[in-house]
């Protein structure tokens, strides 16, 4: 059978326990107070800093969200510029073309379409030096996107093939006369064309050999690679460079249309 504990304290007991209870109270106020007083001084020591951090990351925030609008509103501006000037090109106002495409010459994207349509515009209307120029700044652009260097840089080379050494033509060319490149067949022509004036048909025909049998390739150029490639096999240098005139002749022609 369980024995009930007994209720029955002595009156020091008593008072020893009501003391305890008090101090235990007092003990969390006393605790309660100091953190109140840390969060106080914390507040005080960091409230101005925190808050101007916090201040000017919202300010931050709305710095980026105007300037994302103002880009969004200057692209647009753009784009507008640019489809104006495109359909000057098209009606063939090559001036007022001329004129609304160098308002966004300067930069790397639009910019970049902006000067080689010029340079185009520039070529046709009988100005092949300015039309070189355009290409070599496009071509020289580091901002400007790859594919807009390397057409850039071939059409630079095609203008100003007869005034450069081969040497130089075959150092800007052969990174762009690659299989499977964009530009493989014009950039390997204009090499393959480079190497000829080099006295070095062993390594043109191969060339011309890669580009003939590429089906990448416009069927103008591969059939006058498979012409030139077949005049490797042959020790007649006069017949290659009647080749070479008729091929460059062909170029001359469709770079006027």
């Amino acid at each position: 059978m369980a024995l009930t504990p007994s209720n029955n304290l002595t009156d020091a007991e008593k008072r020893a326990k009501r003391e305890a209870s008090e101090q235990d109270a007092l003990l969390r106020e006393v605790d309660e107070a100091v953190r109140q007083d840390r969060f106080s001084n914390f507040g005080k020591r960091y409230g101005i800093p925190v808050g101007g951090l916090l201040l000017a990351g919202l300010l931050a925030f709305g710095g980026w969200l105007w300037w994302d609008a103002q880009q969004e509103s200057k692209l647009e501006q753009v784009s507008e510029k640019i489809i104006t000037a495109t359909d000057q090109l098209d009606a063939e106002n090559f001036d007022s073309a001329d004129s609304a495409f160098a308002e966004v010459e300067e930069g790397s994207g639009p910019g970049a379409v902006a000067k080689l349509a010029r340079a185009g515009i520039a070529f046709r209307q009988g100005r092949p030096d300015e039309a070189a120029a355009l290409y070599a700044a496009v071509a020289a652009n580091g901002d400007a996107p790859g594919p807009f260097r390397d057409f850039a840089t071939l059409r630079e080379v095609a203008i100003n093939y007869d005034k450069m050494e081969p040497e130089a033509v075959v150092e800007r060319m052969k990174p762009l006369a690659q299989p499977g490149a964009p530009f493989f067949g014009s950039a390997g022509e204009l090499l393959g064309a480079a190497y000829l004036d080099q006295d070095k048909p062993e390594l043109a025909g191969p060339l011309f050999a890669e580009i003939a049998k590429d089906e990448t390739v416009p069927e103008s150029l591969r059939s006058r690679a498979r012409q030139l490639s077949g005049l490797m096999g042959i020790d007649a240098i006069e017949d290659v460079d009647e080749a070479l005139d008729e091929m460059r002749a062909l170029e001359a022609e469709a770079a006027s249309q």
